[in-house]
């Protein structure tokens, strides 16, 4: 973007590393966004972003707000502070994107949707996987009927970071911040399920903690139910050093195999001769077809990916990548597995544990 002066973002909150590549990007003026302004809890982490991104530093978020060419915020902070930060940018009258996941619980979503509404701001939450190239061409042929009726979805999600002893001090993993790594990070291939399909219909979950144990939900699978199908499955590992098949789609008239889509995969070495990234079978024609979206070098690429349709959200060129009202319902598949994993049985959208969490 040239011959017009940059937007100022401000930043609430550094806790979300995503938001540093965000920074990275915008500093100096890229996409047409600028970062100018910081607010942080922890005084060292926000005295480190001023140095890296030359922003002028808030020692509460009111001052920040207060700056009259701040016209969007980005919310990067521990969840548990989603909804209050939320709640006094959109009083503001600022523009929102807020990181995922939307909430800690059904309650603060609420207060999200009521203060998005309420104010009459523009919001998104950055999902990453709802921009990836390669997920939405996936939607497109799931949507133009190429596939015929699905019969099942399949995606693998994971990280290593439940092997490193030291993220047990991070706030990832601490309650009174967020929930723990399921609903941290397994919230990424839910919500891809809910920007592809819709809302289930029902879930069967096991979640358990399988390495360290100041490391809970390391490891899990659910299960989606569709009327009249897919059934979609989300087995996710951050207990992961290396995996490589990462979607699966099955339909009437052929296949979709994804590789190399996310953390695991995408950033290992991969096998000689490992072929397309994308491919989709065609049951017609009998041939397998690969897709001209290739798959990036390493996992950084995706993150650093997502800035550009920030911005462009921020200048008003493109609608929300997700609304507060689909970051609510996506929440509510995260939480429907716990729901499940906790009475051992399915359970619905409306089950009524999915409210009390």
């Amino acid at each position: 973007m040239s011959g017009s002066e940059p937007i100022h973002i401000g930043i609430l909150g550094f806790a979300h590393g995503h938001v540093h590549t965000y920074c990275d990007e915008w500093k100096n003026g890229e996409h047409g966004v600028r970062v100018a302004a910081g607010w942080d809890r922890d005084a060292e982490r926000l005295g480190k972003a001023a140095a890296a991104y030359g922003l002028q530093p808030f020692e509460t978020v009111p001052e920040l707000l207060a700056r009259e060419d701040i016209r969007a915020v980005v919310v990067a902070s521990e969840t548990s502070l989603h909804a209050e930060l939320v709640e006094q940018a959109a009083k503001a009258g600022k523009t929102v994107i807020l990181q995922k996941p939307l909430a800690l619980t059904m309650r603060e979503a609420d207060r999200i949707v009521e203060a998005v509404n309420g104010g009459g701001i523009r919001f998104t939450l950055a999902w990453q996987m709802r921009v990836d190239p390669q997920n939405v061409q996936m939607k497109r042929w799931i949507e133009s009927g190429e596939l015929g009726r699905l019969f099942s979805v399949r995606r693998r999600h994971g990280l290593a970071m439940g092997l490193q002893a030291s993220f047990a001090d991070s706030w990832h993993v601490q309650p009174e911040w967020n929930r723990d790594i399921w609903a941290d990070d397994a919230s990424h291939p839910i919500d891809l399920l809910h920007f592809w399909l819709g809302m289930p219909e029902s879930v069967t979950a096991e979640i358990e903690t399988l390495y360290n144990p100041r490391i809970p939900m390391d490891n899990g699978i659910a299960i989606f139910r569709y009327p009249g199908g897919p059934i979609a499955e989300v087995s996710c590992s951050f207990t992961c050093h290396a995996a490589e098949n990462t979607t699966e789609i099955v339909g009437e008239r052929g296949t979709v195999v994804q590789n190399y889509g996310d953390a695991p995969s995408c950033n290992v070495p991969r096998p000689p001769g490992a072929g397309a990234g994308l491919k989709r079978y065609d049951a017609a024609a009998g041939v397998w077809t690969a897709s001209d979206v290739e798959s990036p070098p390493n996992h950084g690429h995706r993150i650093r990916a997502l800035a550009k349709p920030l911005a462009e959200f921020v200048r008003g060129e493109r609608g929300p990548i997700a609304t507060a009202e689909e970051g609510r319902t996506s929440l509510r598949m995260v939480l429907a597995c716990y729901a499940s994993a906790r009475q051992g049985r399915r359970v619905t959208l409306d089950d009524p544990m999915i409210f009390a969490m």
